[in-house]
């Protein structure tokens, strides 16, 4: 089992609260983990991503190489095709339909969901309409975790078991929020 990801969206979208369910679902899963991340802690709005990287036999590097990603997995769709050249042929773009015009000129939206849409295996999913629903705007980065859970290779336990550990300080009504959200985002693509 080898699946290499990477996260992206702005600041505030919760990127890095991602990265740390799948890294410890898979490191409490008996799987190698490396990660890497670039964001600018300081600056709410600027461009985040993580590459992770899990398998069951060790890993030399924490970066992926172009070509080698199997799954980008996007809060925001303008990040998504920031790394397209690092997807494999039969890679998996999972992303927001939610976008976050931080730049001038950012490009009309119908162009970004056409280029995503050229991938053959993508999702774009209102990830904000779902957790709207679901009574707290917070939840989308979850919301996105559910919509990608089928491609990680990791059980859903193992995902909610994170959350629990993760987010335990906070009560269990925040962990049952995040569940739903992930229990949402997995059930608005329709995967078992």
């Amino acid at each position: 089992m080898k699946r290499d990801i990477i996260l992206a969206g702005v600041g505030g979208q919760g990127i890095l609260s991602i990265a740390a369910v799948i890294g410890m679902a898979a490191v409490e899963s008996g799987l190698y983990l490396k990660q890497a991340e670039v964001h600018g802690m300081s600056q709410r709005g600027g461009a985040v991503q993580s590459h992770l990287r899990i398998s069951d036999k060790p890993i030399s590097s924490d970066l992926i190489p172009e070509g080698n990603c199997n799954m980008i997995l996007s809060v925001e769709p303008m990040e998504a095709l920031r790394y397209l050249p690092f997807l494999t042929s039969d890679g998996w773009v999972v992303t927001s339909c939610n976008t976050f015009r931080n730049i001038d000129g950012y490009p009309p939206e119908e162009a970004l969901f056409d280029e995503i849409k050229k991938v053959k295996n993508h999702i774009i999913i209102d990830a904000s309409e779902i957790a709207k629903e679901l009574g707290s705007l917070k939840v989308s980065n979850m919301v996105m975790l559910g919509a990608a859970s089928a491609q990680l290779g990791l059980s859903m336990e193992g995902l909610y078991d994170a959350l629990g550990v993760l987010f335990g300080r906070k009560g269990d009504e925040v962990i049952q929020l995040n569940v739903s959200a992930m229990q949402a985002g997995k059930n608005a693509v329709g995967f078992d």
